[in-house]
């Protein structure tokens, strides 16, 4: 609909462009502002089919040679009445096992994976040598100064220059994005640059924090089914009840409860 919007301003300026240019003097400096307005609508164009467009199917590859355990939890902080309680709790992650973390917000499930993933959590232990793919709903894991390339570059165990730009593409970053800053990229974007980096990667340990949040609904089956089938240890929070059930769960951990 937008598209059809556009195309029929677009025609509208350059034809009233066409009339201005052939009255000459003043004239001309109006139809020049009228082609450059269709040249703007060209470009929005353009935007709306890449918004419209949903990123093609990808699987997250898993880290080689995952044995046993992955991670471990016996203990976690969690925030109740206002204030900090520690719970007991069992749980063991080996691969392909997914864990669904539930409660309420301001529990304290973003606070439990940011020190999962930071190595800081005192009663959680990760296996040695596992690579953990953290994705951040407020994309802190991302420094914005860096370029998309030197982005997806950054988590590549070995260059590979062909497999960067095909796993950028199907994430829909395309030559006019990726050598800008991540500051500068919309939030879905950054969201589609975090997944790429994941899959890039190649983690044992995924843990993922409300991974819908900014992405564009076209895209979130895609997404759902990548994680479905992920091989590797997986911890997720979502308050997504559509997008969790597209994802196999094999264990719930209500810190409520």
């Amino acid at each position: 609909m937008k598209n059809a919007q556009y195309e029929k301003e677009i025609i509208a300026n350059k034809e009233k462009a066409n009339f201005f240019a052939n009255k000459g003097g003043k004239m001309r400096l109006v139809a020049r502002k009228m082609r450059d307005k269709a040249a703007e609508m060209e470009a929005a164009k353009v935007d709306v089919r890449k918004e419209d467009k949903a990123i093609r199917d990808f699987v997250i590859p898993t880290q080689e040679g995952l044995m046993g355990e992955i991670l471990k939890i016996t203990s976690l902080t969690i925030a109740k009445n206002h204030q900090l309680a520690e719970k007991e709790v069992r749980v063991s992650l080996k691969k392909n096992n997914h864990l669904l973390l539930a409660g309420p917000n301001g529990i304290g499930k973003s606070t439990l994976l940011e020190s999962l993933a930071s190595g800081q959590a005192t009663g959680a232990k990760i296996a040695d040598d596992v690579q953990v793919g953290y994705y951040r709903q407020d994309f802190s894991t991302l420094n914005f100064e860096d370029t998309v390339h030197n982005s997806l570059a950054q988590v590549m165990r070995e260059t590979d220059e062909e497999r960067l730009r095909s796993v950028a593409f199907g994430f829909l970053i395309d030559k006019t994005i990726i050598n800008a800053k991540i500051g500068d990229l919309s939030e879905g974007q950054k969201g589609l640059v975090a997944f790429a980096r994941l899959m890039l990667q190649e983690p044992g340990l995924l843990i993922l924090d409300e991974p819908t949040n900014h992405i564009n609904f076209r895209h979130l089956p895609v997404i759902a089914k990548a994680l479905d089938a992920y091989k590797g240890a997986m911890i997720l929070v979502s308050h997504v009840p559509e997008f969790v059930e597209q994802i196999r769960i094999d264990e719930v951990l209500d810190l409520e409860q």
